[in-house]
């Protein structure tokens, strides 16, 4: 079938809808960034790095929770009974996150908007994937991941807007006395509820996942009619008779059975080293940490602001070439190029800072290595996690990929203050870039090409490849 055939503006419809929850885990993921200078001063924590770091990080605890959750809830409840109540987390954490009075409920409702983003994360992509032919596929789980980059660069924007110009000699006393430090922090978070609303009310209007429907053994005719709708009868036809098959026997059987089948062990262990590279490979702390990373460049707060601005631009134009890409190159040539690239970028982005070169020299490197994450590893990443795992097993590996994802970045997000002050600028990206040589190694070695199949073809050849 080609791919012209496909009904594909209804399947952009409900991949885009889906796909919110991407744009919502962008936002809140990175609005943190922005409002760090704001909101230590408030709480009393601008001279203490393991809070700073704890601050940071303490979402990714709530994301760890929503990634465990997601692949039993998902499998019992259905995709989009998770998004929608994905959806409702992120409304309730982003205002209360703003209205917090302390930090410890400051904390609470991080790590409430850190559950959601563990339900979008791991659902989005696994959604999209079930509802997309074999031939596209790529760019529409790409998609998620072009919504992630739209939240990130609307979290930037809105935080560059909303933050009043900080003079360049401040103290943390000016800071805490200010509009910034007092209010404006907050309206950087109580943002995020108007995109949660709209993705709640959108999601009521999306079906659910035709392989979910067949999975769990009802709903056969539901399916048929959501497949034909994407691809017209003779597809619905032919992709319901194979999705079956897949499922022959298996509706209902245990995760530990199906585990014990040959090259499943195999799988998950792949999917979970890919899903740890995509954050060890260090690029989140530029996003996470950009007032600390630009502030060693010689930059002020507000140039730093409106340099994040810069990065997300990037992040989001170089997104764009990833999507039109990972089906015509394939999944493992775009894994090897972002892993091969930013160890090159990151051994320079490390000598720049010991030889202390500053300013517009090492903003360009920094914006190279965003422009090489955002075409490769970002989406590429979760297109493969989304089509490795077989049907019957799907929802439980998405949850382990994810939960080992988030587990990696917790690691990341927590230790990069620490690392800052032991190895300084230049040891720690160039840890990152060793990390980048090895991961660069396993994918040469371990990874299959997947593009331009069906997720049951994919099924099969992985068995034998693995």
């Amino acid at each position: 079938m080609e791919p012209h055939k496909f009904n594909l503006k209804y399947l952009l419809t409900i991949c885009l809808i889906s796909a919110m929850g991407g744009l919502l885990f962008g936002y809140d993921w990175v609005v943190i960034g922005g409002a760090k200078p704001f909101y230590e001063p408030y709480f009393g924590i601008s001279g203490n790095p393991a809070m700073q770091g704890w601050a940071m990080s303490c979402a990714l605890i709530g994301c760890l929770a929503g990634a465990v959750l997601s692949g039993w809830l998902s499998d019992r409840f259905g995709r989009k009974r998770l998004l929608i109540l994905a959806a409702l987390i992120f409304i309730v954490a982003s205002l209360g996150t703003g209205g917090a009075s302390s930090f410890l409920l400051f904390v609470i409702f991080r790590m409430a908007g850190g559950i959601g983003i563990g339900l979008a994360s791991t659902l989005s992509p696994m959604y999209i994937a079930e509802v997309t032919p074999g031939k596209v596929r790529g760019a529409f789980v790409s998609i998620n991941q072009l919504t992630i980059v739209i939240g990130i660069l609307l979290a930037q924007i809105i935080n560059w807007r909303i933050a009043r110009p900080v003079p360049a000699d401040s103290t943390v006393n000016d800071i805490l006395a200010s509009w910034n430090g007092q209010t404006g922090w907050r309206w950087m978070f109580y943002a995020c509820s108007f995109p949660a609303v709209l993705f709640f009310l959108l999601m009521w209007f999306v079906p659910e996942s035709p392989r979910w429907l067949l999975k769990t053994g009802r709903g056969r005719k539901t399916a048929h009619r959501i497949l034909e709708k994407i691809g017209g009868p003779q597809f619905a036809g032919s992709e319901l008779a194979s999705i079956v098959n897949s499922l022959e026997g298996e509706t209902g059987q245990p995760i530990r059975k199906a585990l014990r089948e040959k090259g499943i062990i195999k799988l998950l262990v792949l999917g979970i080293v890919l899903a740890v590279f995509q954050q060890w490979c260090g690029i989140n702390v530029i996003f996470n940490y950009a007032q600390e990373v630009f502030a060693d460049a010689g930059y002020g707060v507000s140039e730093t602001l409106f340099n994040i601005v810069i990065t997300g631009s990037v992040n989001l134009a170089f997104t764009f070439i990833g999507m039109f890409t990972v089906d015509r190159l394939g999944r493992k040539s775009l894994m090897l190029f972002g892993a091969g690239g930013l160890a090159c970028i990151y051994a320079t982005i490390g000598l720049m800072y010991y030889l202390k070169l500053q300013g517009l020299p090492l903003l360009i490197m920094v914006v190279s290595a965003i422009a090489c994450y955002a075409m490769t590893l970002a989406p590429v990443t979760w297109v493969l996690l989304s089509e490795i795992f077989p049907n019957r097993i799907r929802g439980f590996a998405m949850s382990v990929g994810t939960f080992a994802l988030w587990s990696a970045c917790f690691i990341l997000t927590y230790t990069f203050p620490i690392l800052n002050k032991t190895l300084k600028a230049s040891g720690t990206f160039w840890l990152y870039g060793l990390i980048c040589v090895l991961g660069f190694w396993f994918i040469f070695k371990k990874l299959p090409e997947t593009k331009g199949r069906s997720l049951e073809e994919i099924e099969k050849g992985m068995r034998r490849e693995v």
